[in-house]
């Protein structure tokens, strides 16, 4: 019987650049709850931005945030990771060379980043409205930091692809660089990934992984899909995800309505 269901967000839960849950989605997420099974919303998204898109949901559901850095249940920290200071040091300065990219840092309590292209602020604040400060220059950050990611608003994925190319052979020894969506490339803290967040989740609340259910259509979803017993990939995932995963689906709605059914 599945007693916790996972799912990654954006090209997952949301679809088509949505930025809320469709009234089906709560209403199946609800009647999860209501029949004692535990929700999980796994996502590159910070935590306080996952909150606001689950509103009155959100005391009932755990998060995984920042792509594993941070996990939450009954709003307490299970689980933080950082970035080395020297390794997150010279990772910005790296990008610091480029201009094809804007730079988005994370840590536990807010998100950074400089006000260079107003398009790339309004996305951040306005659209996926995380909790924000902006600054001269993201490395004077004082804080420990648990993400970095880069977006890039105009250039398409064929430019993020050459990039994490060239970024993965500077850093992949040391840290995890990943796609995250079409435009996004992440620095994911070493040691962490959406996989290890749940099952510290789930060890936590003594769930066995046969007894999980998970969603994810990038690759910073390919350890969480290998930690269930039951994993989908979106159809629209990227390349080689459904390798990873059980079934492929079209709708994460569709499955949870079939779930329904069968508790």
């Amino acid at each position: 019987m599945i007693k916790l269901v996972a799912s990654d967000l954006d090209g997952t839960l949301l679809q088509n650049g949505s930025q809320e849950l469709s009234p089906r989605a709560i209403r199946l997420i609800s009647e999860l709850i209501d029949r004692g099974v535990h929700f999980v919303s796994a996502s590159g998204r910070q935590y306080d931005n996952q909150k606001r898109l689950f509103g009155d949901l959100s005391n009932k559901i755990s998060f995984i945030a920042e792509n594993g850095s941070m996990c939450i249940h009954d709003g307490e920290l299970v689980s933080l990771t950082t970035i080395e200071k020297t390794l997150a040091n010279r990772i910005l300065e790296e990008l610091k060379k480029q201009s094809n990219f804007e730079i988005l840092v994370s840590t536990e309590k807010c998100c950074y980043l400089e006000n260079n292209v107003p398009e790339f602020v309004n996305h951040i604040v306005n659209v996926l409205k995380n909790t924000t400060q902006v600054i001269d220059d993201v490395r004077n950050i004082q804080e420990p930091i648990i993400k970095i990611a880069i977006c890039s608003m105009q250039d398409g994925s064929h430019i993020v692809d050459k990039y994490l190319q060239h970024l993965q052979s500077m850093f992949g020894n040391e840290i995890k660089v990943v796609t995250s969506g079409n435009i996004w490339i992440d620095f994911i803290a070493p040691g962490s990934n959406k996989g290890t967040a749940l099952l510290q989740l789930m060890n936590l609340l003594h769930i066995q992984p046969d007894e999980c259910l998970a969603f994810g259509d990038q690759y910073n979803d390919i350890e969480m899909l290998q930690a269930v017993g039951t994993s989908y990939a979106m159809s629209n995932a990227a390349p080689g995800i459904s390798y990873y995963s059980n079934f492929v689906t079209n709708s994460v709605e569709d499955v949870l309505e079939e779930l329904l059914l069968d508790i």
